[in-house]
Order: C-alpha cells, then structure tokens, then sequence
C-alpha cells in the first residue's frame, strides 16, 4: 500500500512540475518510512529499486513518454540493473532520488539512478530499458519518433558496454555460475 500512495504522489506531483526534456534529470525527495525497513532496521535492499521505479515514472509523465506507451501501447520493461549500495537509510532519513535516461541504442534505453542523504550518495544504480507492443519490441528510436524526438543518442557511458558484455556473454563460459545455474 506504501508504494501505491507513493506512486500517486509522484504522479501528481509530476503533473504540476516542469516538463523534461528525454535527458533532463528528474529529482524526487523521499524519506525512509518503517514499511520500507527490513530486519537490519534500515532500508530493504529491494525497496531501494521499488523506489527508483517512481524515478523513472516521474521522467515518464514529465517527459511526455507515458503519453507515448498509452498512445503507442508500448510497454517499458527492465532488462538488467546493477547496483552498488554505498551506506544505508535509517528510518525516518530524508533522501533524494536523482534519475535520468543517459541514452539508447538500437535496443534499448539506459538509465542512471542516485540517491543522496546527507550530501553523500548512498546508492547507484545503472539500468536498461527495452520496450514491446505486444511481442514486438520497439527501438527507443521508434518510441522517441513517437514522443517527436529525432536527435541520435549522446555518446553512451563506458558502463553500458559492459552491461551489453555480461548479458550477450551469460551462458557462453561452461565455467560461469550463472550458466551452470541455468543448465
């Protein structure tokens, strides 16, 4: 139920901000409630990515993409994460969510998540995007057409490269766990 409140707060929050261009960076505030705590008291490692969903939905209405899955009916679906937890949030600690897409390529979107508290960051996160209608996917070129965007993507980070490596690399080495995993 937290979330859900959460996620009405943010779209009605979003409604009222600036709008955002497909680069802007969108930064929310938030706070550490005691439904986000896990037994080590501080935030739940999983509520930290729950969180930044409400990242990228605040870029998605400011930045007309919503309008564009709803006109599109094109779903944004989460491919891979990796995050790095830095320290963590004690209850009640105030915190800002930093959230930005840092560009596509044929494939997918990439998207950069941060949170603050205290001046320091606590968490990061890289994240990729792809995006279907139905079975289909649909290029982030296709969806920034659709959004009335036609400039190429900036150079994307050195981290994106390596996100790509791992995932087309998963399974290939009989000696990587995560492909004896998946035997």
């Amino acid at each position: 139920m937290n979330l859900w409140l959460r996620l009405l707060g943010v779209l009605i929050g979003s409604l009222f901000r600036r709008r955002l261009g497909m680069l802007d960076e969108s930064v929310l505030p938030g706070r550490v409630w005691i439904t986000d705590l896990d037994l080590n008291v501080h935030m739940n490692n999983a509520r930290y990515l729950a969180v930044m969903d409400l990242g990228r939905f605040d870029l998605f209405v400011r930045s007309g993409m919503l309008r564009a899955f709803i006109r599109g009916r094109i779903q944004p679906l989460m491919g891979g994460v990796n995050v790095r937890y830095r320290r963590a949030l004690r209850p009640f600690e105030a915190f800002r969510l930093h959230s930005r897409f840092v560009g596509w390529d044929e494939r997918r979107a990439y998207v950069e998540h941060w949170m603050e508290a205290k001046g320091e960051i606590v968490c990061q996160a890289m994240m990729w995007a792809a995006f279907r209608r139905g079975g289909r996917r649909v290029s982030p070129a296709e969806l920034g057409r659709a959004m009335g965007v036609t400039s190429p993507s900036p150079p994307l980070p050195a981290w994106t490269q390596s996100m790509r490596d791992l995932e087309f690399n998963i399974g290939e080495d009989k000696s990587d766990p995560l492909a004896k995993a998946a035997e």
